[in-house]
């Protein structure tokens, strides 16, 4: 078994700690465009699933988001509600909802709050090479599955906590 140079080491846990502060920073900026949009961050994260998908039922919505189908029904409701989605039924099968979303609506009205970020990160990449760019999406392209194959895991290995008395009892 061969050790990690120290420097190796050092460069990943560097990469490691700028990904957690990215993180961090990506969910409060999501926040602040959650909060503009009178919505909140879990249904801002899933209207950004089922405007991916282009259409989804509520069932795969749920499994996709790692939320209950009571907790996407509510979601759902908000985000028909604001404009964004609305529900159609499964030509397939009746007992089924799909979720589609209403695109021009959330990208005129959100596309817009997004758009000096990505103007940020174009002028930020402009300052590397077509490979690193490569380099750079290919790495973040292999982190999604493993991100969620640790978040499927953490799951199924640890319950929720229970709220305590006087918190609210999830997201809403």
């Amino acid at each position: 078994m061969s050790r990690v140079p120290a420097e190796r080491g050092a460069l990943f846990a560097a990469v490691e700690g700028e990904m957690r502060k990215l993180v961090a920073e990506i969910v409060l900026f999501n926040q602040a465009i959650a909060d503009r949009l009178g919505l909140n961050p879990t249904d801002l994260q899933c209207l950004g699933i089922v405007l991916d998908a282009g259409a989804i039922s509520a069932g795969h919505l749920a499994a996709l988001s790692g939320l209950t189908t009571g907790a996407i029904t509510g979601v759902v409701d908000r985000l028909g509600r604001a404009g964004y989605v609305r529900r159609i039924a499964d030509p397939h099968d009746r007992r089924r909802v799909i979720i589609e979303p209403l695109t021009e609506r959330a990208e005129s009205e959100i596309g817009p709050l997004y758009a000096a970020m990505s103007r940020a990160m174009a002028a930020e990449c402009a300052h590397y090479s077509d490979a690193e760019l490569a380099l750079v999406a290919d790495f973040l392209a292999r982190a999604h599955p493993l991100n969620r194959a640790e978040t499927a895991k953490l799951r199924a290995a640890t319950p929720a906590r229970k709220p305590r008395w006087g918190e609210p009892a999830g997201p809403e």
